[in-house]
């Protein structure tokens, strides 16, 4: 049976109060810092496929060197493989990020387009990385779904979809729009914390009562 809005609106409540004791995500953290789009899409290349912390170090490390897209163009890729070291496949996100700014400078006069299907044009960039720069760095409206956002909407029950790509248009109809830019921050650090993709901590879940634990299996 499809959630209604009164339901959505509780467990985003809920999880919202509940988050305060979190930290916040690397991305979220670098948003919080400053909320300049290029920043904020530099640490989404940095992100993928790695850990928050390791991130959200890597990050820092690479804005002490080079915080605009001319900087950071004119940096080597070698030096910025070294930065962002030990993030996954680093050599190849130094390339990527090096090529992206340079990208910026020759196509955008510097600045980081707001627009999807142009964020999408850039190599390595693709929805999750497009959303969160539109709805983090520009304030656009947008839902960025990644592994954590795709598996508890669904184990909610408010999607049931295969895909994070289906996922963030299946959202797009349910979820009231006032939730869009904040949904994924909050649910990635739910993951993170309890809603974990193997034996979720159901038992100090906030939100238990409202879970039908779609696909859960084993749990604690």
């Amino acid at each position: 049976m499809p959630r209604t809005v009164a339901e959505i609106d509780r467990i985003v409540r809920n999880l919202t109060r509940t988050s305060r004791r979190w930290n916040p995500t690397a991305v979220g953290a670098v948003a919080q810092d400053s909320r300049d789009p290029f920043q904020i899409l530099i640490s989404c290349l940095i992100s993928l496929r790695t850990k928050d912390e390791v991130t959200g170090e890597a990050s820092a490390r690479l804005f002490r060197l080079a915080r605009t897209p001319r900087t950071m163009a004119g940096l080597p890729a070698a030096t910025i493989a070294k930065a962002i070291y030990p993030a996954g496949f680093y050599r190849t996100k130094a390339v990527t990020i090096k090529e992206v700014s340079r990208a910026i400078l020759e196509r955008h006069g510097g600045k980081v387009p707001d627009e999807m299907d142009t964020l999408l044009a850039f190599k390595g960039v693709g929805r999750k990385t497009a959303n969160l720069v539109l709805t983090i760095g520009f304030g656009k409206p947008g839902i960025c779904v990644d592994t954590h956002v795709h598996r508890i909407s669904n184990r909610l029950g408010i999607v049931k979809t295969k895909t994070p790509e289906k996922t963030e248009f299946a959202l797009r109809k349910v979820l009231p729009s006032r939730h869009w830019i904040p949904y994924n921050d909050l649910l990635v650090s739910f993951g993170q914390n309890i809603c974990k993709p193997i034996s979720p901590l159901c038992s100090t879940c906030p939100v238990q009562a409202l879970c039908p634990q779609v696909g859960v299996g084993k749990h604690r």
